[in-house]
């Protein structure tokens, strides 16, 4: 892939190169040991998926263009170590990552990030809103594209970064499943692209790659259980948002921090005494908490599943604190884990609103997720058998695996 013109310009700017330093599994590599790329690189891998489909769309160079551009910043507010830190991230500044990058693509900077695009040794690096004029490109342009919904009368535009095979996914999906060895991600992406064609303002798939699309939408849900929810990935996830959920006057003055690259991050914690360092410290070394419980509970005695009581950041606090002192334990040595119902704001990537999945057949069109019931099924699909997890500090493993389930039970009855 040639980077040329305004991409070329873009790909050298502080607030883009930031993203070397930002994981795009967060956590994972400490079950994938391979899974140490980069949020850049994702976006490289955007850009291109990106640029073929423009092809494949026929889409003219001002369309084309622009499309590149986003898919190129589409990543730009990403936190630290991503999307482990969304939560804290929306707790903090009001607002998740998505909306973030927009705002620094239409020169507006959160906490922190105004001092990430300065440069070093007194280079001043332009604002990104001045790069894009100067070739051109409206920057509220490029923002709209990344927002939800998407243009008017132009919806393929949106389609191709945030529907249902979007570039995005097309890209991680494939590169996730490479570093991490799980062989679940595996789509046939050139099929796709192939097939890819576009039916007034919509994105439709010829029926010769419905195969590859089925494929596709297989694999973004297993990938989801098998890495994205992973037992473990999620332990140390919860284990590293919990230390800065408790990091000193959280969460007036931590907004700055979600500027800062994972290393940036990490050399912070630990210069953090009391329970930051210790979180810190135990990532560090792989000592991570266990998992004691869930509801509803593992087993044929499960009962039915029941809505969940919706707690915010700061309700989950206090009832870790609870289950920890029932337990015997100290603040931060219990941490509950919850997966949101459907439809309900996210910390984590999950399978994604029901965007259309549109298919040729015949001489008509069918949208996969609502015309086929199976594959509605599946892109509705829990990432994990439970809804709420408990994982304690190891001390405290054997007395939590007696009571806190009945603990926890209690809670959501």
């Amino acid at each position: 892939m040639t980077l040329q013109g305004i991409s070329l310009d873009l790909v050298g700017h502080p607030l883009v190169q930031r993203l070397w330093g930002i994981r795009q599994t967060g956590m994972a590599h400490l079950v994938f040991p391979g899974a140490g790329h980069s949020r850049l690189e994702h976006s490289l891998g955007t850009l291109w998926v990106s640029r073929v489909m423009a092809q494949a769309l026929e889409l003219p160079s001002p369309e084309a263009e622009v499309v590149e551009v986003a898919a190129l910043l589409h990543d730009l507010g990403h936190p630290p170590f991503s999307h482990t830190l969304d939560g804290p991230l929306r707790e903090c500044l009001g607002k998740p990552h998505e909306k973030v990058g927009i705002d620094l693509i239409q020169g507006v900077f959160p906490p922190g990030y105004e001092s990430q695009g300065r440069g070093i040794d007194g280079f001043r690096a332009p604002p990104l809103p001045e790069v894009l004029e100067r070739h051109g490109i409206r920057p509220k342009e490029v923002a709209s594209l990344l927002a939800s919904p998407p243009p008017r009368r132009r919806h393929y535009l949106g389609e191709m970064l945030h529907g249902s095979i979007d570039a995005d996914r097309l890209d991680y999906l494939q590169r996730d499943a490479h570093y991490t060895g799980v062989a679940h991600g595996a789509i046939d992406a050139n099929r796709i692209l192939e097939t890819l064609g576009r039916e007034g303002s919509h994105i439709v798939f010829a029926e010769k790659g419905r195969a590859a699309v089925e494929g596709f939408l297989v694999a973004r849900s297993l990938m989801y259980s098998a890495v994205y929810y992973n037992k473990t990935v999620r332990i140390a996830e919860m284990m590293l948002q919990s230390a800065v959920e408790r990091l000193p006057n959280y969460p007036e003055t931590v907004g700055p921090l979600f500027s800062a690259t994972d290393f940036e991050l990490f050399c912070h914690l630990q210069a953090c005494p009391g329970h930051p360092l210790q979180m810190a410290r135990r990532l560090r070394a792989r000592q991570l908490y266990k998992r004691v419980a869930t509801w509803p509970p593992d087993g044929p005695e499960a009962p039915p599943s029941r809505r969940i009581p919706l707690v915010s950041p700061s309700d989950r606090r206090r009832l870790e604190d609870t289950l920890s002192e029932a337990l015997g334990g100290r603040p931060g040595e219990v941490l509950v884990d919850v997966v949101p119902p459907e439809g309900d704001p996210d910390d984590l990537p999950r399978p994604g609103p029901l965007d259309a999945v549109r298919v040729r057949e015949g001489a008509g069109i069918v949208d996969l997720l609502r015309d086929a019931p199976i594959w509605r099924t599946l892109a509705l699909r829990p990432p994990t058998p439970w809804r709420m997890a408990v994982y304690v500090a190891p001390r405290l493993r054997a007395v939590g695996e007696r009571r806190a389930g009945r603990l926890l039970d209690r809670f959501c009855s």
